[in-house]
């Protein structure tokens, strides 16, 4: 916790910096609550680095396929020519994702997590897919992860004014 806490710190001065009078003074404690929230419920005072970048990337305002492919990057093992998502690393990023919604009591079921992982390897005879593969999937808006793109179609429409005037 204390290091994510200290990451934490740097990224939002670095905000600061790049977007004068738009970030919390208290962004670093408002951000590192929710994450302890998410991810250490007994209070032991960690969280897994991987778990609060999965939720930071998924709470960003970067574009859908950013978010993915940094997924990918975080999950992803190396697998010769390319890097490749195991099932067991699928489940994990699922897992991570769905906290975030859980926080606001809209958990998803265990087994939601396993139908969403056979679903993405349908089809597929080898143990790992490649990020082409993980991409398709994600595009395809799976039931389990179906808050992200909503989430984020509500975030990008924010800023959208029509010059229209109505009486």
């Amino acid at each position: 916790v204390q290091q994510i806490s200290g990451m934490l710190m740097e990224l939002f001065q670095r905000a600061r910096l790049e977007k004068t009078g738009q970030v919390d003074p208290r962004a670093t404690e408002f951000t590192l609550s929710l994450l302890a929230a998410m991810y250490d419920r007994s209070g032991k005072g960690y969280i897994k680095t991987r778990s609060a970048a999965a939720a930071l990337i998924a709470l960003s305002g970067d574009t859908l396929l950013a978010k993915y492919r940094a997924f990918f990057q975080f999950y992803a093992v190396p697998g010769g020519k390319a890097a490749l998502i195991t099932r067991g690393a699928l489940r994990s990023l699922l897992t991570d994702l769905n906290q975030i919604p859980a926080i606001v009591g809209e958990s998803c079921t265990l087994s939601c997590v396993e139908i969403a992982t056979h679903s993405c390897f349908h089809g597929v005879p080898n143990s790992a897919i490649v990020e082409e593969k993980f991409l398709s999937w994600l595009r395809s808006e799976p039931a389990v992860l179906l808050w992200l793109p909503t989430c984020y179609r509500l975030s990008a429409t924010e800023m959208v004014s029509h010059q229209a005037r109505c009486r």
